[in-house]
């Protein structure tokens, strides 16, 4: 087999595709950040309501997605549907920000997650090799991260099968975890009277700053400030359910694309949406979802103040005692490498399509004999290993989330785009609910992207800062064509 052809095997059926979409999704989200929304919205009825929302959002999108993935069942995706509707200036913007900061960076943090939760079987791992200065250090950890986003691309380079056992064995894993983890936590918690008590008030909401002398500021929301409470702090759930379109990317590799990849994407993100609700319903049926932040005891930190807003430890030790927190954490190593091989497997087969238009480095095309694009895979890797190593890597992914769902709204919005460009293009499946569902998406995403603005202006400003570095670069790739 010739080392060098361009042409991908279509090898994945549904299963596979929807056990990436489910699988790239659940990271280490679902465990910490419902901690942080609690303190931002302060009510049971409106923390579930923001995760419902995000579901429902999520969905739609998904919805709306397939319409454009029957349309174009290539490998790149989202890369490739931009390109379609706005040309290839905007489609690079896209594939830039991609590549610096959404796609690798998300694989550094979750490969960083990976590590620090395994400090606590291996303790040996909190040990530092060398610090530069007062801002960098060095440790074990970092290694163990590096380490796990090699061996993960260089399974992926073996061939798409690989990737693909990998791939269903920690995903089948997580979500069994999971749903045991939810079916326990809600036969412990529903004997106790912690669920009632924090649905009592369940519509009092508030917003809870901890003060740098250990005191807490409890600020009442009522009104309009309830919106934007919930505007601002719906990005830790979105954040948490986002990659549910890596799919896409790898669209050249799944047998019967017009038809597998739009009951994917609404396949896997139901069930995760699904699990996430409840996993919260969990979370409040064992913990009180107020507390105390210098508590001596998980059940008086409460879901606000869980430690080190480790949420998901917190309820796995209200179920199992001191062992939970082992237990969580194998569940959330489990979690993040499963996690990263989707996003490894997904992230490289975009590049590659970048590739073969012109706008990446032009070895990135070939695939090897396995019929991969190895290249492509490694050169994700050695920039995913660089933001571990920086250590900068948490930074971007604030800054690149806004410029992420910007790039979402302007996807949804090439639906519309393309039904009046090209009204006789074949469409195998078309979007759900045209044109009220992908309208949806665009309205609500556009008001949660406003809100951003106005609440956290620095970071979705360094975002679009991000995003416009793009345009100098994609002008300097089209001269050196010329």
């Amino acid at each position: 087999m010739s080392e060098n052809k361009t042409e991908l095997k279509r090898s994945l059926g549904l299963i596979d595709a929807t056990s990436l979409v489910a699988g790239s999704m659940i990271g280490s989200g679902i465990f910490i950040v419902t901690s942080a929304m609690a303190r931002d919205i302060g009510s049971a009825g409106w923390l579930l309501v923001i995760w419902i929302v995000t579901g429902l959002i999520t969905v739609a999108a998904a919805l709306s997605y397939g319409e454009l993935a029957g349309m174009m069942p290539n490998a790149g995706g989202q890369f490739v549907y931009i390109q379609r509707a706005y040309g290839r200036l905007i489609s690079f913007l896209y594939g830039w920000t991609v590549f610096t900061v959404i796609q690798t960076g998300v694989i550094a943090a979750i490969a960083v997650t990976f590590a620090n939760y395994a400090a606590i079987f291996f303790p040996v791992l909190d040990q530092t090799l060398f610090t530069v200065g007062t801002g960098f250090v060095f440790s074990y950890q970092k290694v163990l991260a590096i380490f796990s986003i090699i061996l993960l691309t260089y399974i992926n380079t073996k061939g798409v099968e690989s990737g693909k056992k990998v791939q269903l064995i920690f995903t089948s894993a997580k979500l069994i975890a999971l749903f045991a983890l939810i079916i326990l936590g809600l036969y412990v918690g529903l004997q106790t009277d912690v669920l009632s008590n924090n649905f009592a008030n369940m519509w009092e909401a508030s917003k809870t700053v901890v003060n740098p002398d250990g005191t807490i500021t409890v600020t009442k929301l009522v009104g309009m400030a309830i919106l934007g409470a919930a505007g601002a702090t719906i990005i830790n759930s979105l954040f948490s359910s986002d990659a549910w379109n890596n799919v896409t990317f790898i669209a050249g590799e799944i047998k019967e694309p017009k038809k597998n990849i739009p009951r994917s994407l609404f396949l896997g993100t139901l069930i995760v949406t699904v699990i996430y609700v409840l996993a919260n319903l969990a979370y409040l049926a064992l913990l009180p979802l107020q507390g105390i932040p210098v508590a001596g005891d998980i059940s008086s930190s409460g879901i606000m103040f869980a430690s080190n807003d480790r949420v998901g430890a917190a309820a796995a030790s209200m179920i199992m005692g001191n062992i939970g927190v082992f237990v969580m954490a194998a569940l959330i190593m489990v979690s993040t490498f499963g996690c990263n091989s989707g996003l490894i497997l997904s992230g490289g087969r975009l590049f590659f399509a970048m590739a073969k238009d012109g706008l990446f480095f032009k070895q990135a095309t070939e695939l090897n004999k396995n019929q991969v694009p190895a290249k492509a895979l490694w050169v994700q890797c050695i920039w995913a290993c660089v933001l571990c190593v920086s250590g900068k890597f948490g930074d971007l992914l604030t800054y690149a989330t806004f410029a992420s769902l910007l790039f979402y709204i302007l996807t949804i919005l090439g639906v519309f785009i393309l039904r009046v460009k090209e009204p006789n293009a074949e469409r195998p499946y078309k979007a759900f609910g045209y044109p009220l569902v992908p309208a949806i998406y665009i309205i609500v995403t556009s008001a949660i992207c406003l809100t951003l603005l106005i609440y956290d202006t620095f970071n979705t400003g360094l975002g679009l800062c991000i995003v416009a570095l793009g345009i100098p670069v994609y002008y300097f790739v089209m001269n050196k064509k010329e």
